[in-house]
């Protein structure tokens, strides 16, 4: 039962990303993207700090060691996405980020196999840990789970931005998307048959899981947000964020409540 949970809480993500881009047109998701990229923010830090560290500091693992190895985690999703293997980028033509012209036909042409690369090895750690998690415990697995497809909607939503703008039709990138997304359920699986035996090893599984939501909270969603806005603006991106927290507060208490 456990591994019917981890392939489908993985191809969730995948699946759920690429209705929202068939469903809706190019102004529709650059509109709605920036409100995404808050909403997750919200949701990764307080998954990360309310919910999966406490989980692992909860173990028999020595604080010291956990620390170091959430320090670990931060320094290689750095040099991982130094070397573009870890793209989680949501940007797009027309942006507030203003990049010369031609930028997204490059990030979809000879540097577009990159970036689906780089999903898609995203997609394939992200299934690791929803599988450490679900191992460890059901509702933790829903907790990271609900975190990974927070942040990987907004960012398939981008990805398919980029390759309609490339001049991609809407079947390719929505097909590229979903192969992208689909490495997720491939690395659920292998966690489930190489991480399950190894149960020692979780609490350092949850903090890895852990460094890689602060990773891009920190490092990637919360800078786009850092932009000078109009009060409503701001006000609207401090919403959003205060709903991802609602959204994880309120299943943490549901789930202990059963």
């Amino acid at each position: 039962m456990t591994l019917f949970y981890i392939v489908l809480a993985t191809f969730a993500g995948g699946l759920l990303s690429v209705l929202l881009a068939a469903s809706l047109t190019v102004n529709v998701l650059g509109r709605i993207v920036h409100h995404l990229v808050s909403l997750s923010a919200g949701v990764l830090l307080g998954t990360a700090l309310l919910n999966i560290l406490p989980e692992a500091f909860e173990s028999k693992a020595s604080p010291q060691s956990l620390f170091m190895t959430l320090l670990i985690g931060l320094l290689f999703f750095f040099l991982l996405e130094k070397a573009e293997l870890y793209r989680h980028g949501h940007h797009h033509e027309g942006d507030e980020h203003h990049h010369h012209h031609g930028f997204d036909k490059h990030q979809a042409g000879r540097g577009g196999w990159t970036v689906l690369l780089g999903d898609s090895i995203h997609n394939f750690c992200d299934g690791i840990i929803i599988a450490a998690a679900f191992l460890t415990d059901t509702h933790l697995g829903m907790f990271t789970a609900l975190a990974i497809i927070a942040h990987e909607i907004p960012q398939e939503v981008g990805d398919y931005i980029v390759l309609l703008n490339a001049g991609l039709s809407r079947r390719k990138a929505l097909l590229y998307n979903a192969m992208s997304g689909m490495a997720a359920v491939v690395g659920g699986v292998v966690g489930y048959v190489v991480v399950g035996p190894w149960e020692a090893l979780f609490p350092y599984l949850l903090v890895i899981a852990s460094s890689s939501f602060i990773y891009v909270a920190v490092a990637d969603l919360i800078p786009q947000l850092q932009h000078r806005l109009s009060a409503k603006d701001t006000a609207a991106q401090l919403g959003w964020l205060g709903v991802g927290l609602a959204i994880v507060i309120f299943v943490a208490s549901h789930a202990h409540h059963h």
